[in-house]
């Protein structure tokens, strides 16, 4: 068998080493990642999985331990070898894009050959294919601002293969897109894997991209949890079956894609809810989310469940938290249903108006989750961005952006906390009640 491309061993890095506040973002982490392999890194925020990503890069050194890329320590190479090794070997794409502004969208791409010495008519020809190839060559002499957040991001992976590495490190590389330009992103990344034959490594706390890949490494508090293959894919490390937790990313592969309205209802109210729960937990208050949903459990016998210990039942949260979602769900659920009756009894009149009297329930729940006070211009902004959004003129982040855009420049002028926060709760009703 081939050896692997990546490997730790007993990798920790710690901060502030000896001291009263030493943190061990990384402690004793073994991994082997071979050539080809789409590699997931998943956990709760602050579990490790980035610092582990940055550690491959090359730019994390080990407190203790060791890692190595192609049988070799990146942090044994001088200047000048890690300025290849970083050209060549490993390619990077971020959450938050790290697009030059000034720069057309072609110049962004073809920037790192400059570094790597490459003709400019190459240069050019090497980075107009890869927009082509996915599909933003029209796009190639705006400026990245020009785009959409999905956009930028396919900008963003072309620039990290303009080189042709080997290996592709993604970290949370659609947590800021809307689902529509998710599932691009993840559908390229995947076909960068499979028809370029890369090793792909991704950073996700979202269980619904578990599924692309050969094997999924749990992270929590610095450590490695488990390692889980997933049976559809066909494995390119051969492990041990004890290892092969093969039931629980079977359920993740019938709980992704969606195949039912019911259960993308269930799905959607459950991330609103949270996601910081271990996936026997998110399970588990899936299937109570269903039964709520479809009127079979009272907020009170709902709150009593997720309260209740895990090995009795329930889902094992704190009463606070069990209280806190209980309201959540008992608010959704009664205005979906409410959106959904309401619907029905606009049934015959015209469009337009149906939309018109639709906009404005919407409107009152969405003032009801800011609680704050607006003026009449604000509320009629706030009208005609839920329309837009309604009929799909704008995307889930053009309608955040509307809310958060300052009042003189057309937008309401909230915060960035509350916008995002209505926006969340706009995108569940969408989903329940439309």
């Amino acid at each position: 068998m081939q050896e692997p491309i990546i490997r730790s061993k007993d990798l920790k890095v710690i901060y502030n080493l000896g001291k009263q506040n030493e943190v061990r973002a990384l402690d004793g982490i073994d991994v082997e990642i071979y050539p080809r392999e789409y590699i997931v890194f998943f956990g709760p925020s602050g579990c490790g999985k980035s610092t582990l990503l940055y550690a491959i890069l090359g730019v994390l050194p080990p407190t203790f331990g060791k890692v190595t890329i192609k049988g070799k320590d990146p942090y044994s190479f001088d200047s000048q070898e890690l300025v290849n090794f970083q050209q060549s070997t490993v390619g990077i794409v971020y959450q938050a894009f790290y697009l030059i502004p000034s720069l057309t969208v072609l110049d962004n791409v073809a920037l790192p050959q400059i570094f790597a010495e490459v003709d400019p008519e190459q240069r050019k020809n090497r980075a107009m294919a890869l927009l082509d190839r996915f599909g933003i060559k029209e796009q190639a002499e705006k400026i990245p601002t020009a785009l959409s957040g999905g956009q930028r991001q396919r900008v963003a992976i072309s620039r990290a293969l303009v080189n042709n590495p080997e290996i592709l490190l993604a970290d949370e590389p659609v947590g800021n897109l809307d689902e529509a330009s998710a599932k691009r992103v993840m559908e390229t990344l995947e076909e960068i894997n499979e028809r370029d034959r890369k090793t792909v490594i991704l950073v996700s706390h979202d269980p619904r991209y578990l599924s692309y890949a050969h094997r999924v490494y749990y992270l929590r508090d610095g450590k490695l949890e488990r390692e889980v293959a997933n049976p559809e894919k066909e494995q390119i490390k051969k492990a041990e079956k004890a290892k092969n937790l093969i039931t629980e990313l079977e359920s993740l592969a019938r709980i992704y894609p969606y195949r039912s309205p019911d259960e993308l209802r269930v799905k959607s109210v459950v991330n609103y809810l949270t996601r910081d729960i271990t996936f026997e937990q998110l399970e588990r208050l899936e299937k109570l989310t269903g039964l709520v949903i479809k009127g079979k459990l009272s907020e009170e016998q709902f709150c009593d469940s997720l309260s209740r210990s895990y090995a009795r039942g329930g889902v094992g949260l704190h009463p606070s938290t069990s209280d806190k979602m209980a309201r959540r769900i008992k608010k959704i659920v009664k205005e979906s249903r409410d959106i959904r009756r309401y619907r029905r009894e606009l049934e015959g009149k015209s469009v337009l108006s149906r939309r018109e009297e639709l906009v404005e329930r919407m409107k009152d729940y969405l003032l009801d989750v800011y609680g704050g006070e607006v003026n009449e211009e604000q509320t009629d902004r706030l009208k005609r961005a839920i329309s837009d959004r309604i009929s799909g003129d704008i995307t889930k982040e053009e309608f955040q952006e509307r809310l958060d855009l300052s009042f003189d420049d057309g937008g309401m002028g909230l915060k960035k906390k509350s916008a995002k926060n209505i926006t969340v709760y706009f995108e569940k009703l969408l989903v329940q009640g439309i």
